[in-house]
């Protein structure tokens, strides 16, 4: 049987590849942060369907909690389905910030983006690599902020995270590779998620300027992503490694 763990699966892209991969057969182990009901509604949708998932409180910026989180899956998954590896991890927890110019951009939201989006998948899948089987997959979730694509002012500290971690994964796939384990990335553009604190919900006069810079014509869902990061992670692109795709409508195309 195949397990996953899929982080920030409390909304956004993180709920969505974690219910595509429950519909593709996978069992999958949701985290939240700060969203509880949201990662209860997750495991909810996929238990609806059929599916079988639990959810774990994670807060990847806070590396030192990363072996207590290991231990604990490791209960989950044995106790849970008499079972010993998990085959399938997402990197996908993050949040982001309204705009802030580079001569702007204090430390501590500097210290905070390497925290979460850099620092935080590299040692929360260091922590899990024991549990992860060989011949298994990762996938990381970078942003066309760290591409030319997705070039644009104001996002200087949390793109270089999302660009630190695209290289991070090249890095995983060459070093992860005698094991058999598969590392992509998924670079998406613009989406519809409660990231920024709901800047779209908030702020939907942004949205159409947006959906004019993309080549196919509006904001992205989650729905456009999630899809794309349960096929990365499948046998079905077994062939597939050390590669970013950008998932974004064609933004600055």
């Amino acid at each position: 049987m195949d397990i996953a763990v899929v982080t920030g699966a409390s909304s956004g892209i993180g709920q969505s590849a974690a219910v595509h991969l429950a519909r593709r057969g996978a069992a999958v182990i949701v985290t939240y942060h700060g969203n509880k009901q949201g990662g209860l509604d997750t495991v909810a949708t996929i238990e609806r369907a059929g599916g079988r998932a639990v959810a774990l409180p994670l807060d990847v910026s806070r590396s030192e909690t990363f072996t207590d989180f290991k231990d604990t899956v490791a209960r989950v998954i044995a106790g849970t389905w008499n079972a010993d590896t998990v085959t399938y991890l997402v990197n996908n927890a993050g949040f982001g910030g309204m705009a802030s110019a580079f001569e702007d951009t204090t430390e501590e939201l500097f210290d905070s983006f390497m925290r979460v989006h850099l620092k935080g998948p590299y040692f929360l899948t260091q922590a899990l690599l024991p549990l992860l089987a060989d011949g298994g997959a990762i996938v990381n979730t970078t942003s066309n902020a760290g591409l030319s694509s997705g070039l644009e002012p104001g996002y200087s500290a949390y793109a270089t995270m999302k660009g630190g971690l695209t290289t991070l994964t090249r890095y995983m796939a060459k070093e992860f590779s005698p094991r058999g384990i598969r590392v992509n990335s998924v670079a998406p553009g613009s989406t519809r998620t409660r990231i920024a604190d709901d800047a779209f919900a908030k702020y939907p006069e942004i949205i159409p300027a947006i959906a004019a810079k993309t080549a196919l014509g509006r904001l992205g869902e989650p729905d456009d992503i999630g899809p794309v990061i349960a096929t990365l992670l499948s046998d079905e692109c077994r062939w597939v490694t050390a590669q970013n795709i950008e998932v974004s409508g064609g933004y600055n195309l």
